[in-house]
């Protein structure tokens, strides 16, 4: 890694209670947390709007929303996220071969016309030349309202902060995801 993460007992002590829940529910602090933790203002920023974005009651299922987080960790090249994203969407009970086929979705049967929907819109985001078209956007209404259509634009952009952040620091896997196939895009 880039920057390295302090002693834990140097961080504020609410940091430290996300960092335990981390270690409960994924068997050990997540190394990303570490790093955005060193700034207690922006760790607490990042993690209400993930949490914000992430909630049970969105607009978005837990599918659509950990196939977004793959797509742009896939494109902007973190591991680290592809690991714990791919390991979250096969939580959510997306199959294997979906998942494997997610950086060649365009041509595979594994995807219906609402994560095609989803997928296009999300590379046109995250892709600096990327284009959202009329056509996109009225893919997109109709399998969501325009609260859905700002949460999922929402969710893309938090993905692209958090990947571009991990990728940039170097921030390896931690093992939580399997998939050998997953693996980011080739440069």
């Amino acid at each position: 890694m880039r920057v390295q993460p302090k002693p834990l007992k140097q961080y504020p002590l609410f940091i430290r209670g996300f960092f335990a829940k981390q270690k409960r529910t994924y068997g050990e602090v997540l190394l990303p947390g570490l790093l955005w933790g060193r700034s207690k203002w922006v760790f607490a920023s990042v993690a209400l709007l993930y949490g914000a974005l992430n909630r049970k009651n969105s607009p978005l299922n837990g599918v659509i929303r950990s196939m977004v987080t793959v797509r742009v960790s896939q494109i902007n090249h973190c591991e680290f996220c592809v690991d714990i994203n791919g390991a979250t969407l096969q939580k959510r009970g997306a199959s294997e071969a979906k998942m494997l086929a997610l950086r060649e979705w365009r041509s595979s049967d594994e995807f219906d016309d609402l994560e095609k929907a989803v997928l296009a819109y999300t590379e046109a985001v995250t892709y600096t030349d990327g284009q959202i078209t009329d056509e996109m956007m009225a893919d997109l209404r109709r399998h969501f309202d325009e609260d859905g259509i700002v949460e999922l634009t929402g969710m893309i952009a938090f993905q692209n902060l958090s990947s571009k952040f991990n990728a940039a620091l170097d921030i390896p896997p931690q093992g939580f995801c399997e998939l050998p196939g997953l693996k980011t895009d080739a440069q």
